[in-house]
């Protein structure tokens, strides 16, 4: 797989690359995350979170069955799930695309749904399961969205 790969040997090294992310991230940015069920999506949206500085009293959960929330922080956090979603006309129809080109941070799981609506610009992560704790991030810029901004010295 092509990309820059990042080591990820426990939960803590998720955390910490999560973190780094929230923390690199610009209003304006757009992460989609790629990986099969079970492989870390949320829990690395929630240390995406920690990084914006979104309140412990707003914990990070799936939006699987709601599709959208969106959270405060140093600027918001919009994390779509689509999921459950057939295809880009549905994403039309609910006026997700205000979200995703919005003034905050779009996090995107399942983003094979946008279609033609996937956005130019954006930081691709795909995380691959190695073992039950630890992951292989796949990091693939698009666009104008430079790999190495985000990755931790």
């Amino acid at each position: 797989m092509t990309g820059t790969h990042i080591e990820l040997p426990d939960p803590a090294a998720t955390s910490r690359f999560g973190r780094c992310l929230g923390q690199r991230a610009e209003p304006g940015d757009i992460f989609t995350l790629g990986g099969p069920l079970g492989a870390g999506k949320t829990t690395l949206t929630q240390a995406v979170g920690l990084g914006l500085d979104v309140p412990g009293s707003c914990y990070i959960t799936s939006p699987t069955f709601s599709l959208l929330h969106e959270y405060p922080g140093r600027f918001s956090l919009y994390h779509l799930d689509l999921y459950r979603l057939g295809d880009e006309s549905e994403i039309e129809e609910l006026g997700f695309l205000d979200y995703i080109y919005g003034n905050g941070l779009t996090v995107i799981e399942w983003p094979d749904r946008l279609g033609s609506l996937m956005p130019a610009d954006r930081l691709h992560i795909e995380l691959l399961p190695v073992s039950a704790s630890s992951r292989r991030a796949v990091l693939t810029g698009h666009g104008m969205m430079q790999v190495e901004k985000f990755l931790i010295p």
